[in-house]
């Protein structure tokens, strides 16, 4: 039996053997004979060297074999159209910052950024021209492009859409045409539209090659992570600088409007996008739920109007927009004919959640920002568990993600030249990794842009991160006197000033930086004080230069003071014990104000005893020393070099940085009613309260900083800050700061 099984076995294997040699034979013979161009080829020459393989892109990925017809139809579509449909849009799509970036000439020079100069007889978009002028007037940019690690092209590139009146022809071979170009490396492309009816493809039009593009209404599966930025789309009205304030004024509790969910737009009739709007209806309730849609618009919507059409339209024509986006807990954003929409935008400045109905999208600046944090992204395939899903947020979530919208709406959204910077930021992130910024950082007030991560990795190193870390400021300041006048007499402002201050039971340190122009003091003309006194001579004599980040100021706090400021020890002790309280803010004794002027139309500036203040001037004043850093480094040189040629402003512009960065006003502490604007004669020639023109300068520096900011950051405050006890009728031997009650 077992020699039985044996035999069957080696028969059949015998059998297949055959069978494989016959038809092996024959499909060999057919190779060997095949004429010259069939499919198989001729066969190589004796002899002859086998070549490699030879691959066009070694970063290409795998591809499927044919893609789907641009015209979405299934007409056939010769290779080179392929080709073109997807030049500028796959080539290259493995590239990612180590293999098609350079890093060298930015670790040489640093992050420095290069605009193409404008070619003569182009015409650029008002859009593209606010994106350029943002990265023209940023700390980045350069106008040697030998110094440059990063190139924008001066060609519009931001609408690619062929029937756009926008579309800049030949952009092609203009880009190959540059001498810098380099295949595209280390070059940033932006773009707000791309591809045309009726597929909207995210093909530019050109061949990027190893560009990064910043991109809205990009996909996830064309998006080249760590390389590309999604941006935005933006309107062609949205603000160069500046831009409006988000629309919470209030933190309503609860945070429920008269709207649970709304939506107001186009629905698409035929073609890309219609499937998600032209399902809306089945949610719409009319109550609580309004989601509505139009299909009145194009040339020749009637031929193609269904039988909702009527009803929708009429429907749309009941509702306000405005009133619906502004008393809507969320607000629906679906795609459109592309991924992205002007309503996201829209629903982020009016604290208005954004619920996505966007699927495959990479969400704005998504590397860096937490959406979760902001907005409930939903899937259009569940489009009727929407409803029921957000219902079921709890009222403290709402809350959250209402104020989430209005800190990013106003740290990277409210304006062109804060996209700008994001994305320019972002990827210089991705070149100093040992530096980047966290997604605290990001997702967290004051933002990315605010905190430049040169100055510290350590988030302790900042005022703004003591409460999530746990820690407090450091219990002592260096003080800072800025001496202009020369030391003539031991009886000086300053150096009364020099003892009282040294005094203080929190001062760690003094210095004094000398900027006038006779010859430092010698070092027995300074009195003796328990504390150490640093004398600095400036190298420059300029006004800007008592806010410059020395390496000698080694506490957190800094006690800014002028020569002639006249504060008693108490003063000091009680002002910085505040501003351990509020160690992001000024904390300091002299108020000033600014107000609207609506006959001159302009800002105008007062030094008037009211009920409110908005500045709390640096010649008395504590703050945190980061802000010497972002004086120096975020600020334009335009604005110190206003400040060092008048000798004036540089107090009202350290306010105006502050309160752009804490979207906060200073604080206001005790002090005697006279401050030396009233004690000051008019006999000191240094005294710049004496020159006539002083008063009418600040007026037009406040304008001036007002315009670099695109809105005025200052904010109107009417609180001050007393001792607790202060004036009140009980000994003064019970009162810890009895001593300015006296003064």
């Amino acid at each position: 039996m077992q020699a039985k099984k044996r035999y069957l076995t080696l028969l059949s294997a015998g059998t297949c053997l055959v069978l494989l040699l016959y038809f092996g034979g024959v499909r060999l013979r057919a190779a060997r004979h095949s004429p010259p161009g069939s499919r198989h080829g001729p066969p190589p020459r004796p002899g002859a060297e086998r070549p490699w393989p030879r691959f066009p892109d070694a970063l290409r990925p795998f591809a499927p074999a044919e893609r789907p017809s641009p015209e979405g139809g299934g007409g056939r579509v010769s290779p080179r159209q392929r080709r073109d449909a997807s030049a500028g849009l796959y080539r290259g799509r493995r590239c990612r910052m180590e293999s098609c970036f350079d890093f060298a000439q930015c670790r040489k020079n640093g992050f420095k950024v290069y605009v193409y100069p404008q070619q003569k007889g182009e015409k650029i978009a008002e859009s593209y021209q606010n994106v350029l002028a943002a990265i023209e007037g940023s700390r980045f940019y350069t106008s040697d492009p030998g110094q440059a690690c990063l190139f924008v092209l001066s060609l519009d590139t931001l609408d690619r859409d062929q029937l756009s009146p926008q579309y800049v022809h030949n952009l092609r071979s203009k880009v190959q045409s540059l001498h810098l170009w380099n295949n595209g490396r280390n070059h940033l492309i932006f773009n707000l539209y791309s591809g045309t009816w009726p597929d909207y493809t995210e093909d530019v039009g050109f061949d990027i090659g190893q560009a990064m593009l910043a991109k809205a209404s990009i996909s996830t599966e064309n998006f080249r992570p760590n390389f590309d930025v999604s941006i935005p789309l933006f309107s062609k009205d949205h603000p160069r600088t500046g831009g409006e304030k988000g629309f919470l004024r209030f933190n309503t509790i609860p945070p429920l409007r008269k709207y649970m969910l709304v939506f107001k737009g186009k629905r698409y009739l035929t073609g890309i996008g219609s499937d998600t709007r032209n399902a809306l209806y089945h949610v719409h309730n009319g109550e609580d739920v309004v989601l509505l849609t139009t299909c009145k618009h194009g040339k020749d919507w009637q031929k193609h109007k269904d039988s909702r059409c009527d009803r929708d339209n009429a429907e749309y024509e009941k509702y306000d927009y405005r009133e619906m986006l502004h008393n809507a807990t969320f607000c629906l954003v679906p795609r459109g004919r592309r991924l992205g929409s002007f309503r996201f935008l829209e629903a982020l400045q009016a604290a208005c959640v954004p619920v996505m109905l966007s699927n495959g999208w990479e969400l704005p600046f998504s590397e860096v920002i937490d959406w979760n944090q902001a907005a409930v992204i939903g899937d259009e395939r569940l489009l009727l568990q929407i409803p029921s899903t957000i219902r079921s947020i709890h009222q403290d979530k709402i809350l959250a993600l209402r104020q989430q919208t209005q800190f990013l709406w106003e740290a990277y959204f409210s304006s062109v030249e804060k996209i700008v910077l994001t994305t320019l930021e972002i990827i210089q992130d991705r070149i100093f990794k040992h530096i980047s910024r966290n997604s605290l950082i990001w997702n967290k007030h004051p933002g990315g842009l605010f905190v430049l991560p040169q100055y510290s990795s350590y988030l302790g190193d900042f005022p703004y991160y003591y409460a999530n870390l746990g820690l407090k400021p450091l219990p002592t300041f260096t003080a800072v006197i800025h001496a202009v006048t020369p030391l003539v007499s031991q009886s000086q402002p300053v150096l009364k000033l020099l003892v009282a201050v040294a005094k203080s039971q929190y001062c760690a340190q003094i210095i004094v930086l000398w900027n006038c122009d006779k010859p430092l003091p010698a070092k027995h003309r300074w009195p003796a004080t328990s504390v150490p006194v640093i004398v600095i001579e400036g190298e420059s004599k300029v006004m800007s230069s008592r806010f410059l980040p020395y390496d000698n100021i080694v506490t957190d706090a800094v006690l800014s003071l002028d020569e002639d400021t006249v504060l008693s020890t108490t003063e000091v002790d009680f002002a910085f014990t505040v501003w351990q309280s509020f160690p992001e803010r000024i904390v300091g004794y002299p108020a000033r104000s600014h107000f609207w002027d609506n006959t001159k139309e302009r800002w105008g500036y007062t030094s008037k005893w009211t009920n409110d203040y908005s500045m709390v001037l640096t010649g008395a004043a504590i703050y945190h020393k980061y802000y010497h850093y972002l004086y120096t480094h975020y600020l334009p040189a335009s604005l110190k070099n206003m400040v060092d040629q008048l000798a004036n402003c540089e107090d009202i512009l350290m306010n105006f940085l502050v309160s752009a960065v804490t979207k906060l006003p200073p604080i206001k502490v005790t002090q005697k009613k006279q401050y030396k604007e009233t004690m000051m004669g008019q006999t000191s020639r240094a005294s710049r309260w004496a020159d006539p023109d002083h008063f009418a300068q600040r007026q037009s520096c406040m304008n001036t900083f007002a315009s670099w900011f695109g809105y005025m950051p200052l904010i109107h405050s009417q609180m001050r800050l007393d001792p607790v006890l202060f004036k009140d009728q009980v000994s003064i031997l019970r009162k810890k700061y009895r001593d300015i009650e006296r003064l």
